[in-house]
């Protein structure tokens, strides 16, 4: 019985040591033959690290390039920064007499053709230096009957491929105000665009007349009994007073009383406009 008992002893006394946490001295080493083995690091040559390039300065000033095409045989001289994107200088160029439109307008330096998004000193152009001018395919160019593009400007292409252009505006359409109608839009057929047999393609006018719109006087014009009531604040402040008073709902008046001013908006000037807007109280679309 003894030796039973002291067994159990002993095994309840190593379970209970077991359950211990095991804590080292603060200068604890680890025996070296129980120590990990460290890799041998082989020694390898690192190279150094690249030397910065300089870069090279951007030049500063304008230079003249010449713009040169066979055929037909033009040439043109521009003053331009090289800093300029090429976009920016066939503007410059759609600018002058006998000049192709920009959007018909093809560069090349040494047989490589300029990109619109690059800046001309990426091309390694100097002062002096010759770009030879063409024009793309499907574009008419005579010197002879092009007009600099300030006068004939270039909207944004639709869908089918055409431009569309705006006229000259005829002087006789100016009114006394200094209103004037709207420029006629015409739309021309794609150049890539070939017709049938027999067919003629024609380019189509679109005029919008707005002589039917009031027109607000001209300064020095004087004003009539009319215009000086509609032009006063007070007018409109008494007519959103009656308004409010008639709905019941707060939105459905300035809804009215904004429908009433923008009737009334053509007879009158901005500035007239805001002096009443800011009277009332009440802003339209944008604050117009």
């Amino acid at each position: 019985m003894s030796e039973q008992a002291e067994l159990t002893f002993v095994k309840s006394f190593a379970n209970n040591l077991s359950s211990h946490p095991v804590t080292y001295a603060d200068d604890f080493q680890q025996p070296p033959d129980k120590s990990l083995k460290k890799i041998p690091v082989l020694p390898v040559d690192v190279p150094p690290p690249p030397e910065r390039k300089p870069q090279d300065p951007v030049p500063a000033g304008s230079i003249n390039v010449t713009f040169k095409s066979v055929k037909p045989a033009q040439s043109y001289t521009l003053s331009v920064q090289p800093t300029d994107t090429i976009s920016a200088i066939k503007a410059q160029l759609a600018l002058l007499p006998g000049a192709p439109f920009a959007d018909a307008q093809r560069l090349l330096l040494k047989g490589k053709a300029l990109a619109d998004g690059k800046l001309l000193q990426e091309y390694s152009v100097k002062e002096g230096d010759t770009i030879n001018l063409m024009v793309k395919p499907g574009f008419d160019w005579d010197p002879a009957k092009t007009t600099p593009a300030i006068a004939e400007p270039t909207l944004q292409k639709p869908a089918g491929g055409g431009q569309i252009t705006l006229l000259p505006e005829p002087t006789q359409s100016r009114t006394r105000s200094g209103h004037s109608r709207i420029p006629s839009v015409v739309l021309s057929p794609s150049p890539s665009l070939s017709p049938s047999p027999g067919e003629k393609i024609v380019d189509i006018p679109l005029v919008l007349d707005t002589s039917s719109i009031p027109a607000a006087p001209a300064a020095g014009v004087p004003q009539t009994s009319y215009h000086a009531t509609l032009a006063n604040p007070a007018f409109w402040e008494q007519l959103y007073t009656f308004l409010t008073s008639q709905f019941s709902n707060y939105g459905d008046a300035a809804q009215a009383w904004e429908d009433f001013f923008c009737a009334s908006k053509g007879a009158l000037s901005v500035s007239e406009i805001a002096k009443i807007r800011d009277h009332v109280g009440v802003i339209g679309m944008a604050g117009t």
